[in-house]
């Protein structure tokens, strides 16, 4: 993907449907410019002649001096903007009409439209911000709780950069001792013993294991935990989805076999989005309907990261009970015991003789005892030992996860030739290799290619 900053683009940065305003923004060196064309301002002056960050009344005008629409227009002017450009913003009423009407006239007047991420490849590509920040800003956008936003704000503040750069630098100052050593054998250069380069490579390597070891957590604040509510016909896992969501989602009925399908929501339990999945209860049925719904279920059990597995505790184990315990017993499991109200029938023992080393937890939804109990056992099976978006470096990306396990890797190499004796000039490169996977994350060594791999998923208007 090819990016011209020569170019004035233009997006919608609002989502299109209906709604009380909708914006339309402008970034590059003719953006003043199209804005005189296309903008009358209720006091006569032309948008070229406002101060920065002001706001002005006025009307957006077509070719014929027609009304298109009543505006707000803002003017951020470079290099204190967004993208280190002039921007306008327009602020349109929120339908699809006058935005489209309004978009098509701006690329008329000669901007052409942002691609996806533009504009925040623009304030990095202007020095505003580097690459990790700028892909915290999709992180934001797409954040589920309050948690994730946290994390996701942290990077945009540059907690992670600043880490990561950190680390790169010494790095740099490392590689710069072994050159040196290489370059000049026989001066009186200051260099590092063998022993104090190892100290130092072997510090690097496990600051990097911390970095790396936040990313699991990291990708639950990211992307969430894929959760399954899973058991046979008529043990409640209808009403518990509902108690989770605290809102009636799923229709609850004595009747077992009323849940025919998957039904798929997000909830927050303590800054986790639980991705959670009320299933089809799981019997042997001839009914193709029912038999359909079975193997939805079995689908989403197998590609769950949690599993909650619900018995009816007034009842006594079954086949139907054995055949899910055999499947998820290699599962992370929570055992959850529903209808405590009652009269207990179930064998806890027999449940261990399968999932011994699964947490079991005894609830009521009926008399929402234990629910909270539940939702703690939840988070602390997730998390495993508390970790909040507090941090000052979580790794929350994939991309990132997969450089920093690049840069230990090269650091291990580096770590083996010193102990082998081996070519200082080996060692050299793989302290560059290092250096360079670090700076893939900071943006300091990328390419085009992976630039707009990661900004095409990015909205267009951002």
């Amino acid at each position: 993907m090819k990016y011209n900053l020569d170019d004035t683009i233009v997006a919608i940065s609002t989502p299109i449907g209906e709604g009380g305003i909708g914006i339309v923004r402008l970034s590059g060196r003719n953006s003043l410019s199209i804005a005189d064309k296309i903008f009358k301002s209720k006091d006569g002056n032309p948008p070229s002649r406002f101060k920065s960050y002001t706001t002005h009344y006025g009307h957006i005008l077509s070719a014929l001096k027609e009304i298109i629409d009543e505006v707000i227009l803002t003017v951020m002017r470079s290099p204190k903007s967004y993208t280190k450009e002039d921007i306008v913003e327009i602020n349109c009423h929120g339908g699809i009409v006058p935005l489209k009407n309004v978009l098509e006239l701006i690329l008329s007047s000669g901007a052409r439209l942002a691609q996806p991420g533009e504009f925040t490849m623009r304030a990095f590509l202007n020095g505003r911000i580097d690459l990790a920040q700028a892909e915290s800003v999709s992180d934001i956008i797409r954040s589920k709780t309050d948690t994730s936003l946290r994390a996701a704000m942290s990077q945009l503040e540059g907690g992670l950069s600043e880490t990561v750069r950190g680390l790169r630098n010494d790095l740099i100052n490392l590689t710069t001792h072994i050159e040196a050593s290489i370059d000049f054998p026989e001066e009186d250069v200051e260099i590092l013993s063998s022993r104090g380069l190892k100290e130092k490579i072997k510090e690097a390597v496990d600051r990097l294991k911390v970095l790396i070891d936040s990313a699991d957590k990291g990708r639950i604040l990211r992307e969430g935990i894929r959760t399954v509510i899973c058991g046979k016909p008529n043990v409640g896992k209808s009403s518990l989805m509902n108690s989770l969501l605290k809102e009636k989602r799923v229709i609850v009925s004595h009747l077992p076999g009323t849940t025919r399908d998957t039904i798929e929501e997000i909830i927050n339990i303590d800054g986790i989005p639980l991705k959670i999945v009320d299933t089809a209860g799981i019997i042997e049925s001839a009914d193709l309907l029912t038999k359909e719904g079975v193997a939805r279920s079995r689908f989403h059990i197998k590609t769950a990261d949690l599993v909650l597995f619900l018995l009816d505790g007034s009842r006594s184990l079954c086949a139907n009970d054995k055949i899910i315990m055999d499947e998820i017993k290699d599962k992370k499991v929570i055992v959850v015991i529903n209808k405590t109200d009652l009269p207990n029938r179930l064998e806890v023992s027999k449940i261990r003789e399968t999932l011994h080393d699964k947490t079991i937890m005894e609830i009521s939804v009926k008399d929402k005892r234990n629910l909270k109990e539940l939702e703690d056992a939840i988070s602390n099976m997730v998390w495993g030992g508390r970790v909040t978006a507090d941090h000052t470096a979580v790794v929350t990306n994939a991309r990132h996860k997969a450089l920093l396990i690049e840069s230990r890797r090269a650091l291990k190499k580096v770590l083996h030739n010193l102990k082998e004796n081996l070519y200082l000039e080996l060692t050299a490169l793989n302290m560059k290799e290092a250096i360079d996977s670090l700076g893939g994350i900071t943006g300091e060594t990328i390419n085009d290619d992976i630039l707009g791999r990661i900004f095409s998923n990015f909205c267009v208007g951002k």
